[in-house]
């Protein structure tokens, strides 16, 4: 296996990107793999479900989660690595790779169960969110040519190759301001979207910035995460004015609560506990809403939303069984998100992000044309490298928040049945986005 033959197998199986890192003595299956100083490596690794393990013992306590792994053979076959899992260590923090060799029949066991320093591991991470591993010895041929390379990026502890058709891909961020660039001097698009087969139809949701712009990129929702193009995770968001594009709210996630009043008595019983009869006069309807931020009690459902688990002064976990809540005057806990939903959304976030601001319009009386369409910034945001914890300090600091649209509908007769509409969002201002990752560029795409 060379170079080139390794990823070209890898680019036939579904991977864009390939994550590659020098082996140290201690990377081996006793000891585990060191992967990460943080947890933003569950940004580029796709996981599957977390579990807590020594959660009464704080020195030792740890997050688990499997990995659908595969070894690559020297004949381009797939091994199964059943056990393959990463451990997420909270008091360091970091995070290893383990159970790469356990019951996988034809493994590289003389490779990874050794004290071997300088071996190369690459990891393909494929469209369905499994991940293939090769790993060669310090004085292998393949070893060679990639010590050869020049101008890869790095993530943490990894070289990051993209692949496009097999072919490395050194300047992805270029390519993707460019299209970006393409794409705003065409001005206004009408709105559109794929369907599974990639063929384009008309779209007219009010979500369909998101689709318009994925469809002009040519994405497609991949298996496991948001679409991305190249390695970048690609968002929108709707702005009025593209030179006020800090002033606008973007959704980062909408899990529904995994604890408290709202899952034990039901969502119709919260509303009517902690919700409120509609503002604008709209007949037998009751809502839950308005901007819940931590330590601020709410005025229309006397909620406040708190922490319970997270250090804000060390950006630490102190406990893996923690959560965020939304709590009432007699300290009951009215609806919570634990710490293990919240880290598997937040793993749905890549280590490159790209935000994209957009005006819209439809208005047949004003605008020439019945459709609704789109126009897409110049001002382009790109984020490197995030992770739970830093999303976890930001709603410490107030500046990601909970923001509901939850309704209940009552019947009326002849006219509805009994509706109700969940949607738990939290929300941050975009001009606060780059607290959310390590590195940032705004760029001008104007200028380029």
């Amino acid at each position: 296996m060379n170079l080139k033959s390794l990823l070209q197998l890898f680019s036939d199986k579904g991977c864009q990107k390939v994550y590659v890192k020098r082996l140290s003595p201690n990377d081996n299956s006793k000891n585990q793999v060191y992967l990460a100083g943080s947890f933003d490596i569950l940004n580029i690794l796709p996981i599957k479900e977390i579990t807590t393990d020594n959660e009464g013992d704080w020195e030792r306590a740890r997050y688990k989660t499997s990995l659908d792994f595969y070894w690559v053979t020297e004949d381009g076959k797939l091994i199964h690595a059943p056990s393959a899992q990463l451990i997420l260590y909270p008091k360091y923090p970091e995070v290893r790779f383990s159970g790469f060799l356990k019951g996988a029949k034809g493994a590289p066991s003389e490779l990874m169960a050794n004290r071997i320093d300088q071996r190369l591991l690459f990891l393909g991470v494929t469209d369905k969110g499994s991940i293939l591993g090769y790993v060669v010895s310090p004085e292998s041929e393949l070893s060679a040519e990639f010590d050869s390379l020049t101008g890869l990026s790095e993530v943490g502890v990894f070289k990051e190759i993209t692949l496009e058709r097999g072919f490395i891909q050194l300047d992805s961020k270029g390519q993707l301001l460019s299209e970006l660039k393409r794409i705003h001097d065409l001005g206004w698009i009408d709105s559109k979207r794929f369907d599974k087969d990639r063929n384009i139809l008309p779209c007219s949701s009010s979500n369909c910035g998101g689709y318009t712009l994925e469809s002009e990129l040519g994405i497609t929702p991949n298996g496991y995460s948001e679409p991305d193009y190249l390695g970048w995770e690609i968002k929108q968001f709707a702005v009025k004015d593209f030179s006020k594009y800090k002033a606008s709210v973007v959704t980062l996630m909408t899990p529904e609560p995994t604890d408290g009043f709202y899952v034990k008595s039901g969502i119709e019983s919260f509303i009517r506990k902690y919700g409120y009869v509609d503002k604008m006069g709209r007949e037998a309807r009751m809502n839950f809403g308005g901007i819940h931020k931590y330590g601020n009690i709410q005025p229309a459902t006397s909620l406040q939303l708190t922490i319970e688990g997270f250090d804000a002064n060390s950006k630490k976990i102190t406990n893996t069984n923690g959560y965020i809540a939304l709590v009432d005057n007699k300290e009951e806990i009215a609806a919570s998100w634990s710490f293990i939903s919240l880290l598997k959304h937040w793993n749905r976030k890549h280590a490159n992000a790209c935000y994209v601001p957009s005006l819209n319009r439809k208005d047949a009386e004003l605008y020439p044309f019945s459709k609704q369409q789109y126009y897409y910034g110049n001002n382009i945001l790109l984020g490197n490298s995030t992770d739970f914890s830093l999303f976890l300090t930001q709603v410490a600091d107030g500046n990601i928040y909970y923001d509901p649209g939850i309704k209940l509908e009552l019947a009326i007769e002849g006219k509805r049945k009994q509706n109700i509409k969940r949607r738990s969002q939290f929300r941050i201002k975009s001009g606060n986005l780059t607290t959310l990752y390590r590195k940032n560029e705004l760029i001008d795409i104007d200028s380029i």
